[in-house]
């Protein structure tokens, strides 16, 4: 009895459920038919059709395909192949750029035998990173040469200064007059010195300007006027160097055979020729210290600088001259000058301000001989006793007067 109860009240339910069902779907048709015609909504416009890609799509996971950058030979596809997978992309025609592959140019290889390469290739200098050579090149003359040379510089001349105002100029004064004069240098001697030193003057100044001009100097003085400067230096820098070689060898073969190594010249060297004393350590007609100077710089130096310094100015026949060459020989260049200069300050101190008497010696080409047994005592001793002859040139020699005119009144 209660299972037909059950079934009865189930049955009942599901007829008041489809009756309810029935009476909402007739409300909603006469509804429809009773709402005024302006009420009635239009039809909906047709919709573009979506297209076919853009947006999130569902995709089977065993359908995806791997990125291009994965497929086999992918590193080394030309930019034809690329394209094919990646539209758009260069990437191998700008690799090839950077490896220093050459292009074509209206340019004749026989003016400009890179005119093609747009990228140098990737090199590591030494100092800098590896890269291409232009900036490897930047990198060595901005973090090495410019900072540790001008520092060197400037800690020569501070030492120079300091050395000035606490011991002061040697040697004594000088008493024309007390003592018989020694012809120190001939004019000809004299002429090679000061050609090769104004054309060193003329190319440290120019060299040090175009190197650290823009720290010191184009702020005071402004970007346009500097920047003319800067390009007439460069010029008279070009001009003067070669000159400044010709008066190197003059001066090299000039003073060849008093710079040769001599007695007392290690024991100068271990006592710093006696600055630091009272009394100098004798010494020939250069000293030790001058020797130095004259073998490290004018020779060793000397030969770096010139020789660099004429791949730079392209005066070197025969040799082709590429960015490469000219980045390896500016390196060289700039690091010989620096301690080129550094050692060259130090003579020119110690031949104007340091010593007294020896720029009056390199002018008029005599000195007394109280001061040669000061600062050369060997020397002046080889002059006494005959060895050395004390007038090497000739004297001018000077027109007698004529007797004046003299006609009776």
């Amino acid at each position: 009895m209660c299972a037909s109860r059950t079934e009865r009240a189930g049955r009942a339910l599901r007829a008041l459920g489809a009756t309810l069902a029935i009476a909402c779907a007739a409300g909603g048709a006469w509804a429809q038919t009773v709402r005024p015609a302006d009420e009635v909504p239009a039809a909906p416009a047709a919709r573009p059709a979506a297209p076919a890609t853009g947006g999130i799509q569902s995709q089977n996971i065993f359908d995806v395909k791997p990125d291009a950058d994965q497929l086999p030979g992918y590193a080394e596809q030309n930019n034809a192949q690329r394209n094919a997978v990646q539209p758009g992309n260069n990437a191998p025609m700008w690799r090839a750029v950077g490896d220093g592959v050459a292009g074509t140019t209206s340019l004749p290889r026989s003016q400009a035998p890179e005119a093609g390469v747009l990228i140098q290739p990737q090199v590591q200098y030494p100092g800098s990173r590896l890269t291409t050579a232009g900036e490897a090149w930047r990198q060595v003359r901005n973090n090495w040469i410019l900072p540790y040379g001008g520092s060197l510089l400037l800690i020569v001349l501070g030492a120079l200064a300091i050395f000035y105002f606490t011991k002061g100029p040697m040697g004594a004064e000088s008493q024309p007059g007390t003592t018989r004069r020694i012809e120190r240098f001939t004019p000809f001697e004299r002429s090679a010195h000061w050609a090769n030193a104004i054309a060193f003057v003329l190319l440290a100044v120019s060299g040090i300007i175009m190197a650290f001009g823009q720290f010191f100097l184009q702020p005071l003085i402004g970007l346009t006027l500097f920047g003319w400067l800067a390009y007439a230096l460069k010029n008279i820098h070009n001009f003067v160097g070669p000159l400044f070689a010709v008066s190197l060898v003059i001066v090299f073969f000039t003073f060849l055979r008093d710079n040769m190594p001599q007695r007392g010249d290690l024991r100068w060297m271990l006592k710093a020729g006696g600055v630091f004393s009272k009394h100098e350590v004798p010494s020939h007609r250069f000293n030790a210290g001058e020797k130095v100077v004259f073998w490290g710089g004018v020779l060793l130096l000397g030969a770096i600088v010139v020789g660099s310094g004429l791949v730079l100015d392209m005066l070197i026949p025969g040799l082709l001259y590429e960015r490469g060459t000219m980045q390896v020989a500016h390196m060289i260049h700039a690091v010989a000058a620096m301690f080129m200069m550094a050692m060259f300050l130090l003579h020119i101190y110690m031949g104007t301000l340091g010593m007294r008497g020896a720029y009056k010696a390199m002018r008029t080409g005599y000195v007394d001989e109280a001061w040669a047994h000061e600062h050369h005592q060997y020397w002046a001793e080889d002059v006494a006793a005959g060895k050395i002859p004390a007038q090497r040139s000739k004297p001018a020699t000077v027109a007698p007067v004529a007797p004046a005119d003299v006609r009776p009144a």
